[in-house]
């Protein structure tokens, strides 16, 4: 399998890994953001993929920004689409209390992970089969 980019923007950096067995793309900013506490951004990574057809991209934190800075994602994962060729953003979400977070062009600010996925046929019931755990959900198991 192959993962098509292209830059759009002269700041624009390749999506790479820090290790060959890493499962997740790096992806770097391309524009410069001040994320103030408890607010949120949008920015850009002068990035488009081509995501291979029976695929999505997950956009997922960096476990390093949200240990040293709580720097998360707004909508983690975010997902992108096999047929979208627009510029990949990142809405990073600053959840310290009191520092801001700058973002420089080149700055790792997510990672990006491929996976195959299946679009199966709906099929709508009048009722769905019984199980054991049935309709509870969240914390029905306890704590």
């Amino acid at each position: 399998m192959r993962l098509e980019f292209t830059r759009l923007h002269p700041e624009a950096r390749a999506p790479a890994r820090a290790h060959a067995d890493d499962a997740g793309y790096d992806i770097c900013a391309a524009e410069s953001a001040s994320i103030a506490p408890g607010e949120r951004a949008s920015v850009g990574t002068g990035v488009a993929v081509a995501i291979p057809a029976g695929h999505a991209g997950l956009v997922l934190p960096r476990s390093g920004l949200a240990a040293r800075h709580g720097i998360a994602l707004v909508n983690a994962p975010g997902l992108i689409d096999a047929g979208y060729r627009g510029e990949v953003r990142v809405l990073l979400l600053n959840t310290d209390r009191e520092a801001s977070f700058d973002v420089s062009p080149g700055d790792r600010i997510a990672q990006l992970l491929i996976v195959r996925h299946e679009a199966p046929e709906l099929v709508e019931r009048e009722q769905l089969d019984e199980t054991l755990r049935g309709d509870g959900g969240f914390g029905s198991t306890g704590r």
